[in-house]
């Protein structure tokens, strides 16, 4: 390796040793006999150049790798490692359950049933006592879902019910029922952590852009900052793939020209 590739290898392992704990190394150990080099650029890379960077902290940036992997459902052995961790690295058992809460939105339930499942045996393999509170709703589920769907999208969200309610009305009131005001309005995480892991999802998915940019929108609103979003759309590049990261960057730059031609 050059001097170069050296130092972005060695930062690399530092931050990998953060995320992966005592069992940092399984990953690479297991590339290799098959490919090395596939180890080396997942370290120089993946670490290196973009886990490292300081404009998100790693525990949101585990957050948003967990939900981008759950929706994905492709990928279980590298869901289990990022949702151990995230318990490595400070976030605490909610704060994933919770997360991982909002695939039931954006990827359906089969995919959030088996990212629980998978959390449920990190948890029992670390031996962590994890206790769950059940939050059964309060009051009528449209109006908290149309009061979170206002209070997160600032009105982008209202239209597109509304856009709805000519061709499928049910829908929309389901939209709104379930998407805000069973899921989206749950507290377990702030509002912040929220939308930049909607992002991730959305963005991994590839194949949802109008919604994408609905939540780039709302991460804005609440208060996300620009680099914040780009950050956690880069970060996608390592997940699921540059076609995908890259569309979410064109997305958000979209957002951000519109935004800045409203104020």
């Amino acid at each position: 390796m050059t001097s170069t590739e050296s130092h972005r290898y060695d930062i690399g392992i530092q931050v990998l040793k953060q995320v992966g704990g005592a069992n940092y190394a399984a990953p690479l150990t297991s590339l290799q006999g098959i490919a090395p080099d596939l180890a080396r650029l997942t370290v120089e890379f993946g670490y290196g150049d973009i886990m490292s960077r300081k404009e998100l902290d790693l525990q949101t940036r585990q957050l948003c790798t967990v939900v981008a992997l759950a929706a994905m459902g492709n990928a279980q052995p590298q869901l289990k490692y990022h949702i151990a961790g995230a318990l490595n690295v400070g976030c605490d058992a909610n704060s994933v359950i919770e997360t991982i809460f909002l695939c039931a939105v954006f990827a359906g339930f089969p995919a959030t049933i088996n990212a629980v499942l998978a959390a449920k045996e990190v948890f029992q393999e670390r031996g962590l006592a994890f206790q769950p509170q059940a939050h059964p709703a309060n009051g009528e589920r449209y109006e908290r879902g149309m009061a979170a769907l206002e209070q997160l999208s600032a009105g982008a969200g209202k239209a597109v019910t509304h856009s709805l309610m000519n061709i499928a009305p049910d829908f929309a009131r389901f939209l709104v029922e379930f998407s805000y005001g069973d899921i989206l309005s749950r507290t377990g995480i702030d509002n912040r952590t929220k939308e930049l892991a909607i992002i991730a999802l959305l963005t991994a998915k590839g194949t949802a852009t109008p919604q994408l940019k609905v939540h780039i929108g709302a991460a804005l609103n609440v208060g996300v900052p620009k680099s914040e979003i780009v950050e956690v759309i880069q970060q996608m590049a390592v997940y699921a793939g540059f076609p995908a990261a890259l569309n979410g960057i064109f997305a958000a730059k979209e957002v951000f020209f519109t935004a800045a031609g409203a104020a």
